[in-house]
């Protein structure tokens, strides 16, 4: 890991989890579901999307203060509703995430619904119950909206039910993908720009690093699931036998050869953003190493 990223994850996540901790509650006036939805979103984990809306901001020279950053904590709410769902017994079944019970297994299933349906609408509420203009808060409600819903991570949901025990084509893999996963970590790049006021000709270049990025994040995790340990992870491993995976689709080797080539897909991605906005882009450069001397076979 770069030192820049280092440095960067000492000085934010430590406000980030500040944030999360302390201003769940006073938005909740039931105390069964406060605790629920406090217990996924502080059990733990990289804090890795408002870390990358925080780092494209900083990169782009912009102050962040404590309305941005409560607002770029915003996706870490509504990350937190999607695993929390994604772990029920109606869907993936889990017991263990982020090396802890899951939210149904601490508070029965109905509780654990509850804490995802309350923290959705509150990620929203988040990223207008400030005093950012009205125009930001309206464009920040919207690309949520659409990363998160039907034409985003739900659809990626349904693609991931209907089509387990089926094997999809690579194309079919990475629209699921594109969706399930990558569409909030694109958002957490578009909401930079959004904050930042880049306009929207001068976006796509930073768009297309958060979707390599996120694609890339997708196979290193399915690459987990079979090389990974419980313990290095924080959820049970080979789960994933009959799903949908790029292992299960292309083997482990192609796997390897397909996450080497996203990553630099992003890397040139970053490297064209850099030359279309004026910045330094090695701080966001930095995050690719995330997936690096970790996939040695």
């Amino acid at each position: 890991m770069g030192t820049k990223l280092t440095e960067f994850e000492n000085l934010w996540v430590p406000k980030i989890n500040q944030v999360l901790e302390n201003e769940i509650a006073p938005d909740t006036d039931q105390k069964t579901l406060t605790n629920a939805m406090s217990y996924s979103v502080n059990a733990g984990g990289k804090r890795l999307r408002p870390l990358l809306t925080l780092a494209v901001l900083t990169s782009l020279g912009d102050n962040i203060d404590h309305t941005i950053l409560k607002t770029s904590c915003a996706l870490e709410l509504m990350h937190s509703y999607s695993l929390i769902h994604d772990d029920l017994p109606a869907m993936d079944n889990d017991n263990l995430r982020r090396g802890k019970p899951t939210n149904h297994v601490k508070f029965g299933a109905g509780m654990a619904t509850l804490a995802g349906d309350g923290l959705q609408p509150l990620s929203f509420q988040w990223l207008v119950d400030n005093d950012l203009d009205s125009e930001t808060q309206a464009e920040l409600v919207l690309a949520l909206a659409k990363a998160a819903g039907p034409h985003g991570m739900v659809s990626g949901q349904a693609d991931d039910i209907e089509f387990e025990g089926t094997r999809l084509p690579l194309e079919g893999l990475q629209k699921l993908d594109q969706n399930k996963t990558g569409a909030l970590i694109r958002y957490a790049v578009e909401a930079s720009l959004i904050m930042g006021r880049v306009i929207p000709e001068k976006r796509q270049a930073m768009l297309t690093f958060a979707e390599k990025f996120g694609e890339a994040y997708q196979i290193y995790d399915d690459i987990l699931d079979i090389v990974g340990t419980e313990a290095q992870i924080g959820k049970p491993v080979h789960q994933d036998a009959g799903k949908n995976t790029y292992p299960n689709l292309l083997g482990l080797d192609k796997s390897y050869e397909m996450l080497h080539k996203t990553v630099k897909a992003a890397q040139d991605a970053l490297s064209q953003a850099g030359r279309d906005l004026s910045i330094d882009t090695s701080l966001l450069n930095d995050f690719t190493s995330y997936f690096k001397n970790k996939d040695e076979k």
